[in-house]
C-alpha cells in the first residue's frame, strides 16, 4: 500500500516562500500524474498544481506564476515551491494522484500565511 507523507508547511509572512515535500513509499510518480491539493477551513479540497508522468505541469489560476511543482523520481519525492505567498494561500496542503486515490490521502501539511 502506497503512503504519501507531506511536510514543509509552517507559519510565514505574506510575500515569503515555502517548499513543501511529498514523500512516497513506492515508485508511483512515473506511473501516475500527481497533484498538490489544498483545503482551507470551510472550503472544498481543490487541486492547485499537477505534474504528468512525462513532467508536464499545470496550475490553478490562483497560484500560476507563484508556485512550481516538481519531482525527483530517484527519491520518490515531489515538491511544491511556493513563492510570494498570500494570506489566501492559508490551507492544509496534500499530495495525491490525479485523479485522487481515496486511500492515498495523508495528513497533509498546514500552511499559514499572515498578513
Amino acid at each position: 500500500q502506497v503512503q504519501l507523507v507531506e511536510s514543509g508547511g509552517g507559519l510565514v509572512q505574506a510575500g515569503r516562500s515555502l517548499r513543501l515535500s511529498c514523500a512516497a513509499s513506492g515508485n508511483i510518480f512515473s506511473l501516475f500524474a500527481m497533484g498538490w491539493y489544498r483545503q482551507a477551513p470551510g472550503e472544498q479540497r481543490d487541486m492547485v498544481a499537477r505534474i504528468t508522468q512525462g513532467g508536464s505541469t499545470s496550475y490553478a489560476s490562483s497560484v500560476s506564476g507563484r508556485f512550481t511543482i516538481s519531482r525527483d523520481n530517484a527519491k520518490n519525492t515531489m515538491y511544491l515551491q511556493m513563492n510570494s505567498l498570500k494570506p489566501e494561500d492559508t490551507a492544509i496542503y496534500y499530495c495525491n494522484t490525479d485523479p485522487a486515490t481515496r486511500t492515498y490521502w495523508g495528513q497533509g501539511t498546514q500552511v499559514t500565511v499572515s498578513s
